[in-house]
């Protein structure tokens, strides 16, 4: 067996990029950077043919004006209906091969983010929640189909036809194209004080995003167990301060680039533009006999040349949003994974071992502290202490919701960090609080272990965990989809993740205090599920009230870390440690009157 000072971690992330590493929008896009290179170049060429109609026109007007003939105007009539015609088609073409990549690049990162996601340890879930992977599959991937599909064609579009606009209009009058830029000289002077700071306030805006993110989820989560104890309102709370929280941040941003936003707004709309150029046309038209035909092309053109500052702020949102949500994937897409082993190692029995476990989730400071415990097949192992001493965090070293730090924990003689992770959960299963459902039918929930499972099976272990009957209740039964109008009280959805844990038959289990939100009645036919789950395997229990493991094989007390104590209940009591203290803490008058006394 290797030494356990030689043992890898999880998987380290690629070192950090340096000044000189693509930033991760690019490197993100690069398996389509081609497609959309093409597809910019086609609609910039689309945007120059989309000024000619206007420049034709101009050009009509003036030999109109000198009085043409018919044989003169036809070609400029024929050149903007082809110039139109090319600029369509270009367009067209565009968008279409803009979408296409950004298809294949959406569908390349969500198979990208479910393989590493699949990696990751268990505890990464436990810890952060599923609203990190809510918004890094939906938002984020959406927020580059926003920037890739749509906003980098319209910025394209607004910074190229404004360019030949401005170049045919200082070929007909100097003064005129200078006063054109100035609506636009003062736009991007307003903009840049408007957008000071954007950079942090849109990283600010992208966490109140996630924090709403894992609200919403932890709401359409908890909803049913806190409705079964009376507690509706709390349910939404946290949703609710994540929203309030983001209100009063985006108001206040709102509030501080008000003037500067809106101004830069108003002085490049056409009609300011329009006013300002006929206003000075007017005037050499009079004083300094231009000709009229002149002005026509300042009043076709001239707003397109400001156009661009009058769609840059909601471009400029969508790209530091893009750029935002890049960096939020890259981050994920680098976060360490569960190694798997080199040398595969299977197990022989069922026996758990843990030497000198400690574990730190910083790095720097532990939350369990040279650790020893054994696990012996057939028994049942509590682990009880106050808050925050640890009793999670070592139940999850088992199943590799984490590695250890240091130490070794082995099942069956082997590190389970030399188990492939299918060999591993076919021998250790867990039982959580906090039980997640597939939107999914009932039977396929239940034989999530072990798809293969035939009906018979799935109903023999929902009529053990006493859930049978439920199910029957159901518009469909075992076929109902939950999730679809459909939805389990916790202790039901509880009963059900113990008819799974049934059908997968681990010979070990871990489990996490399954009726702590249960209510009364639910908490009973929970017990009773237990107890048909727990014969026959070995069992290490995550303990919060102590009155449901008093008949445990062995108890161990943690504290800060480090076992303090363990033996069975009388002994512990009769020590009048750390463990007799919380017993009277906890006790009941029932426990009092059948002598569960000190």
């Amino acid at each position: 067996m290797k030494s356990p000072t030689s043992r890898p971690g999880p998987e380290p992330a690629p070192p950090a990029p340096d000044t000189g590493a693509p930033p991760p929008l690019r490197t993100l896009a690069a398996p389509v950077r081609g497609r959309l290179a093409l597809a910019a170049g086609l609609q910039a060429v689309a945007a120059l043919a989309g000024v000619v109609p206007f420049i034709a026109v101009s050009l009509l007007a003036d030999r109109l004006t000198d009085g043409a003939s018919a044989d003169a105007l036809w070609p400029l009539v024929a050149l903007a209906c082809a110039a139109g015609l090319f600029a369509l088609v270009c367009g067209t073409a565009a968008g279409a091969l803009a979408h296409l990549a950004d298809n294949d690049l959406q569908l390349a990162l969500r198979r990208r983010l479910a393989r590493h996601i699949g990696r990751l340890p268990l505890g990464r879930f436990t810890e952060k929640g599923t609203g990190e992977i809510k918004q890094a599959v939906h938002d984020d991937v959406s927020a580059l189909h926003t920037l890739f599909a749509h906003t980098l064609l319209d910025v394209v579009a607004v910074l190229t036809a404004p360019v030949l606009a401005l170049a045919y209009l200082f070929t007909v009058d100097w003064r005129l194209a200078l006063l054109a830029v100035v609506p636009l000289a003062l736009g991007v002077l307003l903009f840049r004080r408007a957008m000071s700071g954007a950079a942090a306030q849109m990283a600010e805006f992208g966490a109140a995003i996630g924090r709403i993110s894992a609200a919403a989820v932890e709401f359409a989560a908890g909803i049913a167990v806190f409705k079964s104890f009376g507690r509706g309102r709390r349910a939404h709370e946290r949703f609710v301060r994540a929203t309030e929280g983001f209100a009063d941040f985006f108001s206040g941003w709102v509030r501080a680039t008000l003037v500067s936003s809106t101004a830069a707004v108003l002085v490049v709309t056409p009609a300011v533009v329009l006013l300002l150029l006929t206003l000075a046309g007017a005037v050499l038209v009079t004083r300094d006999g231009m000709p009229a035909a002149r002005l026509v092309p300042f009043l076709l053109l001239g707003p397109a040349v400001a156009a661009p500052m009058g769609v840059v702020g909601p471009r400029v949102q969508q790209i530091r949003a893009g750029q935002a949500a890049a960096v939020r994937l890259t981050e994920l897409l680098r976060a360490p994974t569960l190694p798997e082993p080199a040398d595969p190692v299977l197990p022989d029995g069922h026996h758990v071992s843990m030497r000198g476990v400690s574990f730190s989730y910083d790095g720097r400071t532990d939350v369990l502290s040279g650790v020893d415990l054994d696990l012996v097949p057939g028994t049942v192992t509590a682990l009880v202490g106050p808050s925050g001493s640890g009793k999670s965090t070592l139940a999850s070293l088992l199943p590799r919701f984490h590695d250890v730090t240091a130490g070794t924990v082995t099942l069956g003689g082997a590190d389970v960090r030399d188990i492939p992770a299918t060999e591993l959960y076919r021998r250790v299963g867990f039982v959580l609080q906090d039980v997640r459902l597939l939107r999914a039918s009932v039977a396929d929930n239940i034989r999530l272990g072990r798809p293969d499972a035939t009906d018979e099976e799935v109903e023999r272990c929902a009529r053990a965990a006493h859930l049978h009957d439920r199910v029957l209740a159901l518009p469909d039964g075992y076929a109902t989809v939950l999730g679809s109008g459909v939805a389990l009280s916790g202790g039901e959805a509880q009963r059900l993740s113990i008819a799974r844990a049934l059908l997968a038959d681990a010979p070990v289990l871990v489990l996490d205090e399954a009726t702590a939100y249960a209510d009364p009645h639910s908490e009973a036919l929970i017990q009773d599920a237990l107890s048909a789950l727990a014969a026959g395997r070995t069992l290490l229990v995550i303990a919060h009230r102590l009155s449901t493991i008093r008949s445990a094989d062995r108890i161990v007390v943690l504290e800060d870390g480090r076992v303090t104590e363990q033996g069975r209940h009388d002994d512990l009591l009769a020590a009048g440690g750390r463990y007799a203290a919380l017993w009277d803490a906890q006790r009941s008058p029932d426990d009092v009157r059948e002598g569960s006394t000190r």
